[in-house]
């Protein structure tokens, strides 16, 4: 899927009142940045926001961050945003490999949806679920770690399994057609995701946890 360059980019994001500034400043204390204690939930890679905007709306009494590095992608999401007063929802324009300088035990659970997947094995370092990553969420989780994952990417999927295992994490739920698994997982669904449904694209899914 393509997105089409957003005009004003700049404009949007340096105006948006959702968008966290200077993000590295609330390091280990992002509790005071909603005014509550809820859970935090983060997002890596949150494209145009429509994954991290349903879940806010969906789970009031829970924090969302979207984290997204390209700026026309979370340009567009602060838009859609701000048709909707969700105090419960901040982004941050920054890469995921500053995580550990953005956040220190402030998260509860991490989002990995249809992430670049990196297919081939030169490249695997920079998958969200190697192992080089699955360090830094070490020290950006609250206490126990928890990931959810969705992908429609097969190389991606088996590797992400695998790196989880190796790093001790269970597996709560993992299904290999999300849309068509009997158990009715709950599901808010990206913009890449609402287009593979259509598509009748099988999209794989994992919930893993390491209770400390």
């Amino acid at each position: 899927m393509r997105y089409n360059v957003v005009k004003n980019a700049s404009e949007i994001i340096d105006d948006s009142k959702i968008l966290v500034r200077n993000p590295e400043k609330n390091i280990g204390n992002w509790s005071s940045v909603f005014g509550n204690n809820n859970p935090i939930m983060l997002e890596l890679g949150m494209g145009r926001g429509s994954f991290i905007i349903g879940m806010a709306m969906k789970y009031p009494n829970l924090n969302f961050i979207g984290l997204e590095l390209d700026k026309n992608q979370i340009a567009y999401a602060l838009k859609q945003a701000n048709n909707y007063k969700l105090n419960n929802l901040k982004m941050i324009h920054a890469n995921a490999s500053d995580l550990a300088n953005i956040f220190k035990k402030d998260i509860n659970t991490i989002y990995l949806t249809f992430s670049e997947p990196w297919p081939k094995k030169q490249d695997e370092r920079k998958r969200f679920t190697h192992e080089s990553y699955l360090r830094i969420y070490d020290r950006v989780f609250r206490k126990d770690k928890h990931i959810i994952l969705k992908t429609d990417n097969k190389i991606l999927f088996a590797s992400a399994l695998e790196s989880l295992s190796k790093y001790w994490y269970t597996f709560n739920r993992v299904s290999m057609d999300l849309h068509n698994d009997e158990r009715k997982i709950d599901n808010v669904m990206t913009d890449f995701e609402k287009q593979y449904f259509k598509e009748h694209r099988q999209i794989y899914y994992v919930d893993a946890s390491f209770k400390n």
